[in-house]
């Protein structure tokens, strides 16, 4: 089990082939806290070559892990799940200080976590391959048989996000152990933390050394380095559409896992619930402060519904609490100023095009108030821009085929929400949209966690979720017996 150290363990280093180290030169990247502003602690940031010694080592120790039984991965698995769930309040506590998530949504994050490795390892015992006879094909000669299995990539690169630094962290390692691949996991640098304190609860369970490798350090730094490496079998990548685009270029022929950005829109229709609509659409887009790619990022609402939609959602918005998570406050600061600073840019913008200011628009620092922009304007860059950030514009439809084409028209296309009570309509316009997912009379959202979960256009490649995942980092084997 963890011991004691994983409190403090924030002033530690990386591990490299099976051993916690400080880095070669010595040098650290020192972390504030978004909400603060104080000093949370720092990491080493790894030398090109440290990174070559961690793929280097998680492909020896893979070889020998792809042979290890299915219920010893599944074991490991557990003992790691227990580790985190019983640590759930120091490490959901460095998870509030870094990214500054409220501390209730924090230690969520740690059991969600937690359930998630858990039933990686269960669907991973059933990951099963299959039997083919030669004569199930028209002429095929019965004498052959095929015997098809999944057998793991090699290598992962798992590369995280600040946003969820154990979730969705644990979504990219969880899934490659279970399915006998080794790791090289980068945590984004604000996030580097709770990521390491996850990784000292898998070391702690018995990790194999050299299995999983951390490469704390700047991207711009190291990163062309990691998805290069001639050692990395799979990359699986979670951030900006922008940086996902670049590495996807960088790649080459290896096997991607992008999860981007989005633009979720809502839809609302005249004879849509428009209390649930307003409870959802704000919890969608405001949640995190509005920092998830399946936040909803702009309502399209019909012309006939939109005055008492958006009375609704100013009395919603307002009820929300703006302040500190170590006060457990809903909107909290930014994860930094820059963010802050693009966000404002958005909302100056949309004003300046005769948007109507809601409610809102108030800033201090990286702490801006939730803020609901009516009568936004297509020519607004807020209508098609991510945020990232606590701001829901509202774009008035005339029509559904409106509100469909501004849907599609976007670079993006992760979910979308539509609200009506015509099931028929709900399905119709669901069958429109252009995005991976469609959440009818509900927010937009990622999981459960067993939900395939992709995008499409600039929001991503592939599919997640925990079996999707799974298959994601295995490729088939066949072997053709002659009889």
């Amino acid at each position: 089990m963890i011991t004691k150290k994983v409190e403090t363990f924030s002033q530690k280093n990386v591990l490299l082939n099976g051993e916690w180290r400080e880095n070669e030169n010595g040098e650290r990247i020192t972390l504030t806290s978004p909400s603060t502003r104080e000093e949370i602690g720092s990491v080493p940031a790894l030398s090109e070559s440290e990174v070559g010694t961690a793929v280097n080592a998680a492909k020896e120790a893979q070889r020998k892990w792809a042979k290890t039984p299915l219920h010893e991965r599944k074991q490991l698995l557990y003992r790691w799940a227990d580790n985190l769930e019983e640590h759930k309040e120091v490490i959901g506590t460095m998870i509030m200080k870094e990214v500054a998530k409220k501390k209730s949504s924090a230690v969520d994050e740690v059991v969600r976590t937690a359930d998630f490795i858990r039933h990686t390892a269960e669907e991973g015992v059933r990951l099963n391959g299959e039997l083919l006879t030669g004569d199930s094909y028209n002429g095929g000669p019965a004498s052959k048989t095929a015997q098809v299995s999944h057998v793991p990539l090699g290598v992962v690169l798992a590369i995280a996000p600040f946003n969820y630094p154990l979730n969705l962290s644990a979504s990219k390692i969880a899934p490659a152990l279970m399915t006998g691949n080794g790791v090289v996991f980068k945590p984004a640098t604000q996030g580097s933390l709770s990521g390491i304190m996850m990784m000292e609860a898998l070391d702690q369970a018995g990790l194999p050394k050299g299995l999983v490798n951390i490469t704390t350090g700047r991207g711009s730094e190291i990163g062309d380095t990691l998805v290069t490496h001639k050692g990395i079998d799979q990359i699986s990548f979670t951030g900006g559409s922008e940086t996902g685009l670049s590495l996807s270029k960088k790649a080459g022929m290896i096997p991607l896992v992008l999860e981007l950005g989005g633009k979720d829109p809502a839809i609302v229709l005249e004879d849509a619930d428009l209390d649930k609509a307003a409870k959802e659409i704000t919890g969608g887009a405001f949640s995190y402060s509005g920092q998830r790619c399946t936040a909803i990022k702009r309502v399209l609402v019909k012309e006939e519904a939109a005055d008492e939609l958006v009375d609704k959602l100013k009395e919603k918005v307002e009820e929300l609490s703006v302040g500190l998570p170590e006060d457990d406050a809903d909107v909290t600061p930014l994860i930094n100023d820059k963010g802050a600073d693009y966000v404002q840019g958005l909302i100056d913008d949309a004003i300046d095009k005769k948007a109507k200011v809601v409610t809102g628009d108030e800033r201090k620092e990286n702490l801006i108030s939730p803020t609901l922009l009516d009568h936004v304007s297509t020519d607004a860059r807020i209508a098609w821009e991510e945020p990232f950030g606590p701001v829901l514009p509202i774009i008035r439809v005339t029509s559904e085929e409106e509100a469909i084409k501004i849907a599609n028209d976007s670079e993006y296309g992760l979910q979308a929400s539509v609200f009506t009570q015509d099931i028929d309509a709900a399905h119709r316009i669901a069958d429109q949209l252009e995005v991976g997912s469609v959440q009818l009379n509900g927010k937009t959202s990622r999981g459960p966690d067993h939900f395939p979960f992709l995008g499409v256009k600039n929001s991503g490649l592939g599919v997640q979720g925990v079996r999707y995942s799974l298959l994601s980092m295995t490729r088939q084997k066949v072997k053709v017996l002659n009889g």
